[in-house]
């Protein structure tokens, strides 16, 4: 299992990076809205690697028979190791690579919800938002969500692939 676990959190580290770095060569000319959906697009992408890690140990491993649980097992380990490589990435970028982004970032969204909002209910929230500012400007935060959010999103691939792979 450790083996499966490791080569198919790693296919998902790979390509959740080399996605991520593709996306900024291609995509530094786009909206921040089509950069989301790029960027969530690229993690449902990555974590397709549960799905066949699972498959892999049930089929080539465990003479084609797998627990609910194993299989749950397995995929939340694999979605661990990607999500931790996307979340370092993401701290590289936003403390190394550009810095200016979270800024940048926090900027576009104070725009958008100006434009999109009564004057009395965009300063109510723009004080949430100032408030919150200063956690996500911190890249190690940025890491923790970003790792979360690919977590998260692994964690309902892996229970998804869990219910149709498991076979006793």
């Amino acid at each position: 299992m450790q083996k499966t676990v490791l080569r198919y959190g790693l296919y998902g580290a790979i390509t959740i990076c080399a996605l991520f770095l593709l996306s900024l060569t291609v995509g530094k000319s786009l909206s921040y809205e089509i950069q989301e959906v790029i960027g969530y697009t690229t993690m449902v992408v990555s974590l397709a690697f549960v799905f066949f890690g699972i498959k892999h140990f049930r089929d080539k491993e465990n003479e084609g028979k797998i627990t609910l649980g194993k299989a749950l097992l397995i995929g939340v380990l694999i979605s661990l190791i990607t999500a931790v490589a996307f979340g370092l990435l993401d701290f590289i970028y936003v403390k190394y690579i550009n810095p200016d982004f979270m800024n940048e970032y926090y900027a576009h969204s104070v725009a958008k919800l100006e434009a999109s909002l009564p004057p009395e209910e965009f300063q109510e929230q723009l004080a949430k938002m100032e408030a919150e500012k200063e956690m996500f400007m911190n890249p190690v935060m940025s890491f923790v969500f970003m790792s979360m959010t690919v977590f998260v999103i692994g964690f309902i691939i892996s229970l998804i692939s869990s219910l149709i792979l498991q076979k006793k």
